[in-house]
């Protein structure tokens, strides 16, 4: 049996599961709590929901046709309160406005590339086996990771590369990138592995783990505009939660995890000018804190799954409406 064969229980394992749940807990308890999951997967988060809040409604986003499908069918006992949509997250408020929902009590985001999308061999985010070099979550629209590598001039390259990479050879790297890619375009992900090794220094290839992972996560990121996606649909996400609505991010990287801390700690900040002796409503947060920082998976998970050992969980509480 393939990897692609599993039931679809089994092809993923929620990262934080049960720690996604304490958090959103106190604001699902209540009768007629909807809870949006902005990045749906395979199901998995979605599914814990719904089985541990008898009375809550789903609403789940996902830019991956196949992803909705194969969640479909995890999510078929709950259909009646279950709403699935095609979309990316950052269409959240249109979504929310088609479906007359205009406050949530709860929000999850689990972001990056989902297990489906690792596993699924023709997808090409994975970088340990050879493969088309495609990299879209949603493969009906945009630009492959190919035709990023085959047509973007070299100082656009080393821009993707150090600013969503954070690869500092990112240089010399576009250098044998381009050098090939005149002989050859790129068209499979083995390739451009080989050409990475070749390319860095001994110094850079001995920490860090495979040398091509940084650059697979620029071009993912570049492909599916990630960071430009987030940065609009936290925002959103909470101006959607009513008072006593909670929101969990589950992070990946740095540059995840940056602009949601960013995000929420701007909301939990009182932005009135110093020095008032009493602070008007319009400057107090709208945001309280749930967690410390950004909360890590524990040992025990991550020897259980292996993918859960980036994963940094921030939460939030909405606790005013913002008054203008």
């Amino acid at each position: 049996m393939t990897t692609n064969e599993r039931p679809v229980g089994e092809r993923h394992r929620p990262v934080m599961l049960q720690r996604c749940l304490d958090l959103l807990a106190p604001a699902l308890a209540e009768p007629g709590a909807t809870v949006l999951d902005c990045t749906l997967g395979l199901g998995g988060h979605s599914e814990a929901l719904l089985a541990t809040f008898p009375a809550v409604r789903l609403i789940a986003l996902d830019r991956d046709p196949r992803a909705l499908d194969l969640a479909g069918e995890r999510l078929a006992p709950f259909a009646d309160r279950a709403t699935l949509v095609h979309a990316v997250y950052d269409e959240l408020p249109e979504v929310l406005d088609r479906l007359n929902t205009p406050r949530v009590q709860g929000v999850l985001f689990d972001l990056g590339v989902s297990s489906m999308q690792l596993d699924e061999e023709d997808r090409g985010f994975a970088y340990a086996r050879d493969s088309p070099l495609d990299m879209r979550m949603d493969q009906t629209r945009g630009v492959s990771a190919a035709e990023v590598l085959n047509t973007y001039p070299p100082g656009e390259l080393v821009r993707v590369l150090r600013a969503y990479g954070e690869e500092k050879q990112a240089k010399r790297i576009v250098e044998a990138v381009v050098r090939e890619r005149d002989r050859e375009p790129f068209s499979h992900s083995a390739r451009l592995v080989e050409l990475i090794r070749d390319a860095l220094p001994q110094a850079a290839k001995r920490t860090g783990g495979n040398p091509a992972k940084r650059t697979f996560q620029a071009l993912r990121i570049e492909v599916n505009g990630e960071l430009a996606v987030l940065e609009r649909a936290v925002p959103d996400a909470v101006g959607a939660l009513a008072v006593g609505g909670r929101i969990a991010v589950l992070s990946y990287h740095s540059l995840e995890d940056r602009l949601v801390k960013r995000t929420l700690a701007a909301g939990a900040a009182n932005t009135a000018p110093a020095g008032l002796p009493v602070v008007p409503e319009q400057y107090q947060p709208r945001l309280r804190l749930l967690t410390r920082g950004a909360e890590l998976p524990t040992e025990e998970e991550i020897a259980e799954n292996r993918r859960a050992a980036p994963a940094r969980l921030r939460g939030a509480e909405r606790i005013r409406e913002a008054v203008t």
